[in-house]
């Protein structure tokens, strides 16, 4: 099963209402495919519901799908992002992908779409 398979979603019945979804989760983990050493992220995920909400169980157990992974930082936050867009379709998202401490350097991987543009804007 791929982990995009994992992903449902629930019907929005509050679609036309303008109001935002905040999910933390804490506890990502992938492989570095260079070390294959286990790398710790945050996850934030921050979106603008159109007709689906995402289902919260099935985005966890999507997460835990990375665990095998390997998978650089800035690759995980963008499939994440895209994922969810295909199967969610918000009006807009954004993804905050914290990484804890690696060789003394901390690295944050930001993501922004919207329907509107479909570009990344900074952070």
């Amino acid at each position: 099963m791929k982990k995009i398979d994992l992903l449902k979603t629930i019907k929005n019945k509050n679609k036309g209402k303008r109001y935002i979804c905040e999910h933390v989760f804490p506890e990502l983990t992938a492989l570095c495919p260079t070390t294959t050493l286990p790398d710790f992220y945050t996850i934030r995920t921050v979106y603008e519901p159109y007709e689906k909400l995402v289902e919260l169980k099935s985005f966890k157990l999507y997460l835990l799908k990375y665990r095998n992974t390997k998978i650089y930082h800035e690759e995980l936050a963008n499939e994440i992002l895209e994922d969810f867009v295909k199967i969610v379709n918000p009006n807009w998202i954004f993804i905050e992908l914290k990484v804890n401490v690696r060789g003394g350097i901390f690295t944050t991987v930001k993501r922004f779409w919207s329907r509107n543009t479909e570009k990344a804007k900074p952070v």
